[in-house]
């Protein structure tokens, strides 16, 4: 595991899904935060795209509801979780993923987050109907790609 950069924010930081059974709290978010447009993300989430904050797996527990959680893994091995109560989208875990990070929705955030998203990825794949007008660094693929 990569060592926490010092610029990680330190929280806590607590979230919960649409219906409030499923709670979580995320103790760092790291500084690389992302808009994803892949489509996936975007009709996981129902909207242009999907923010997400990635925290190691030590920082991050639920706290409540975790029986309530559903997960769906997509054809190309990601896995996405979710409350299957109310259907709000939580969790995203790419591909190979070994469990050292935990990458939550920053839209099911309740305690406010001063850090800003730095990029957009996988802008190749972004809703025709969306466009990208705030200046962040833009990403054909991910930001390794």
């Amino acid at each position: 595991m990569a060592a926490m950069d010092s610029t990680t924010e330190q929280g806590p930081w607590l979230g919960q899904c649409l219906c409030g059974a499923v709670r979580y709290q995320a103790d760092s978010i790291r500084p690389a935060v992302a808009h994803c447009h892949c489509s996936m993300c975007r009709k996981f989430h129902g909207a242009a795209f999907a923010t997400y904050g990635v925290t190691p797996q030590q920082d991050f527990r639920w706290l409540s509801g975790e029986i309530l959680l559903g997960r769906y893994r997509a054809a190309n091995g990601t896995i996405r979780q979710f409350c299957r109560n109310c259907g709000s989208s939580l969790t995203f875990a790419a591909s190979g993923c070994q469990g050292e990070v935990v990458e939550f929705a920053l839209g099911t955030l309740e305690t406010p987050l001063q850090q800003q998203p730095d990029a957009h990825i996988y802008t190749d794949y972004k809703a025709d109907w969306c466009e990208i007008t705030d200046g962040l660094p833009c990403f054909s693929e991910g930001r390794d790609g």
